[in-house]
């Protein structure tokens, strides 16, 4: 499945409070999820030493699937191609290895 594809398809799915004009609602509901991520590694570094077993594994990869979700209405929220967000992420990313920036701190490195 191609981003393009993922984002139309989980339109279908996107039920929230003036859809199409609600980039907070997308928002908050990202960070949110983003937050159970974190939530979950506490408590496996908490109570499990660091040990990730494969039940802690799936519950991660489904709050993962979350964060996925609300990135896609995030973008079309935006009215940006998701699959464009993704690519200019690579590209940002391999000119910072080119130049040796992956390491530091700002955005414009």
């Amino acid at each position: 499945m191609t981003f393009a594809e993922y984002q139309a398809e989980s339109q279908k799915t996107a039920i929230y409070p003036d859809r199409g004009n609600n980039l907070a609602y997308t928002v908050l509901g990202l960070n949110g999820e983003a937050g159970e991520v974190a939530d979950k590694l506490k408590k496996i570094i908490r109570d499990q030493n660091y040990e990730i077993n494969e039940t802690n594994r799936q519950a991660i990869a489904e709050e993962l699937g979350d964060v996925l979700w609300y990135i896609a209405q995030a973008a079309t929220e935006l009215k940006i191609d998701f699959e464009a967000i993704a690519q200019n992420n690579l590209t940002k990313l391999f000119s910072r290895q080119d130049r040796n920036k992956l390491n530091g701190s700002g955005d414009n490195r």
